[in-house]
């Protein structure tokens, strides 16, 4: 049972570093390219995580880093620009984990969940709105940015949750191995200030 959790994961893990796929889809996507029945049992989120951390330390040591610091500076830029709205940074980029095929994830946590969206108008920033799992069950409203990222000649999502203020509280628990699930600017710049100095 644990072999076959470990093979899905390594799966798992090599999609969502080689193609930006979030945990839920590559899971499934694993099972379904090693021919396994849809009733596997799943490895959890832990496991694909160190599983992810373990392919890049294989594979990808000599890109992943910079890749990583490119991602986190254009997240804290656009922390910056929504200052108001209290954003937190989560997913790859926050864990570290995160390359070139990763989108952002910001969480704002708004007073009245239309005021992001009209910051964004005001900013002439064209997004697109969906609903998407939020991180207390229900869903919550994303808006979605294609930003280009010019060293890569390519652009990126930037994926903006939009949260009432009340959920920060909840925002905050830390994971099973104790780390926070997501940061805020001044978090994200001593991630930035630290690994610029390793």
């Amino acid at each position: 049972m644990e072999s076959v959790k470990e093979e899905i994961a390594a799966a798992a893990a090599r999609m969502v570093v080689e193609e930006g796929l979030e945990y839920g889809p590559a899971k499934r996507r694993a099972v379904k390219q090693l021919g396994l029945s849809g009733r596997a049992a799943l490895p959890d989120n832990e496991q694909i995580e160190l599983a992810v951390e373990e392919y890049i330390a294989l594979f990808c040591m000599d890109t992943q880093p910079l890749e990583l610091r490119v991602l986190r500076e254009l997240a804290l830029t656009w922390m910056h620009r929504l200052e108001r709205f209290r954003p937190h940074v989560g997913g790859a980029v926050w864990r570290g984990t995160a390359t070139r095929q990763s989108d952002i994830y910001i969480q704002l946590f708004c007073d009245d969940s239309k005021s992001a969206e009209i910051a964004l108008i005001d900013m002439g920033v064209r997004f697109e709105v969906s609903a998407v799992p939020g991180f207390q069950g229900g869903t919550v409203d994303a808006l979605s940015v294609h930003v280009a990222v010019p060293a890569w000649e390519s652009h990126v999502g930037v994926h903006l949750m939009v949260y009432d203020f009340d959920d920060m509280r909840g925002a905050m628990k830390h994971d099973a191995r104790g780390r926070r699930p997501r940061g805020d600017a001044s978090a994200l710049q001593d991630l930035l200030h630290d690994h610029a100095h390793e």
